[in-house]
């Protein structure tokens, strides 16, 4: 994060009174309201003139949504980066799938504003928020329970996993792999705040289970563009 008031207007949290500093919130879903649960996930901010740039880390320190700065390199700030590096893996495998006309890209960008909400509950740690910050950000354990009925109706689709997959499969497939090693690096990072109670456990349970959607999605896309799935053979013999 170069800027925390980025942040805050996606929160919904106000620092100046000013217009310019608010956000609309835009739900984004790919099924009816009746299927899904309605996500906080901000699809646009009016920054206006606001710089991008504010040289306030310049010292090696950011600020969070609750307004406590702290070191770049601090746990938060990891998890922060890994759940955006994540967000933007996701990004480029819809864009493969979009290509492609793979039928699972309105999802990966569900996937994306849900991953937003998670920031913003990264953003927001526990020991350094109001309750008046706590209720602006969250997830619901439906999303957790969305991803696996995905999940199962691909794998209908799907021949069983009887051996170990490499990456690899066309470049949706690929790309997808790459998301889901994105993905378990972001629920390493998560796991410690959990562990020290400053973010809910939806955020965790939610990362985990997006893991093996991942896995699974990608092992679809490798069917519909009707490549064989890379299969992991050990080799006794080195020179071969």
């Amino acid at each position: 994060m170069k800027s925390v008031r980025r942040l805050y207007c996606l929160a919904g949290f106000t620092r100046r009174s000013s217009s310019s500093y608010q956000a609309s919130v835009l739900r984004r879903s790919i099924m009816t309201p009746e299927e899904l649960p309605t996500t906080k996930s901000i699809a646009t901010t009016n920054l206006n003139s606001t710089k991008i740039y504010t040289k306030t880390g310049d010292k090696g320190t950011s600020a969070l949504l609750t307004g406590k700065r702290r070191p770049k390199d601090d746990k938060v700030f990891e998890a922060l980066g890994a759940t955006e590096e994540l967000s933007a893996c996701i990004a480029l495998a819809r864009e493969f799938a979009c290509e492609n006309h793979h039928p699972y890209d309105e999802k990966l960008r569900r996937i994306q504003c849900i991953l937003q909400d998670i920031v913003l509950m990264i953003a927001t740690p526990k020991s350094s928020a109001k309750k008046s910050d706590l209720k602006k950000v969250g997830i619901s354990s439906r999303h957790a329970e969305e991803l696996e009925e995905w999940i199962d109706f691909y794998t209908t689709q799907l021949p069983p996993l009887e051996h170990f997959i490499l990456p690899g499969g066309g470049k949706p497939s690929a790309s997808l792999h790459i998301a889901n090693n994105a993905c378990r690096r972001a629920e390493r990072a998560i796991t410690f705040l959990v562990r020290e109670s400053e973010v809910d456990q939806q955020a965790l349970i939610y990362i985990n289970r997006l893991s093996d959607f991942l896995f699974t999605a990608a092992r679809f896309a490798a069917k519909l563009d009707c490549r064989d799935e890379t299969i992991y053979s050990y080799t006794r013999d080195p020179s071969k």
